[in-house]
């Protein structure tokens, strides 16, 4: 195989890679640009989740901080993140003590969202995230939420 496949053509490079795999060929396997794939779907999961989190804590922070404003585009934004967020920790429950530390990092994005979308500053805001993990994935929570259908 040619070794510089991977930077040239990275699909055909998987291709490659699949195939010497099903074939049990692993002495010609491409082993350090394997494991650095691998660890990078890792990291794309555990960004993905802080995605998630971020837009719907940005959200429930415009919901809880300007009431008179609440939309059902809010809400529903709300339940959509919430689902994928409680999708991507079901289907990688090793994600689960990762929430700490995804919460904290996702909560920053979450203020850069409604500093952007509201004439809510940084100083109006709580220094840090104001909802637990348990709160972020409750479909009953806040409690106005599914009251507002």
């Amino acid at each position: 195989m040619n070794p510089n496949i991977y930077e040239t053509d990275f699909y055909a490079w998987t291709v490659a890679q699949s195939k010497l795999l099903k074939e049990g060929d692993f002495k010609h396997l491409d082993i350090p640009n394997l494991v650095e794939e691998i660890e990078s779907l890792g990291k794309q999961e555990c960004r993905e989740i802080e995605s998630c989190l971020g837009i719907l804590i940005g959200h429930l922070l415009k919901w809880d901080y300007q009431p008179d404003k609440r939309t059902k585009s809010w809400r529903a934004t709300i339940r959509e993140q919430r689902r994928a967020a409680q999708k991507l920790i079901a289907q990688n429950p090793s994600l689960k003590p990762y929430l700490t530390e995804a919460i904290a990092d996702a909560y920053e994005s979450g203020k850069d969202l409604v500093v952007k979308e509201t004439p809510l500053d940084y100083g109006d805001l709580p220094e840090n995230c104001p909802y637990t993990s348990e709160q972020l994935v409750d479909p009953n929570f806040p409690n106005d939420l599914n009251l507002a259908r």
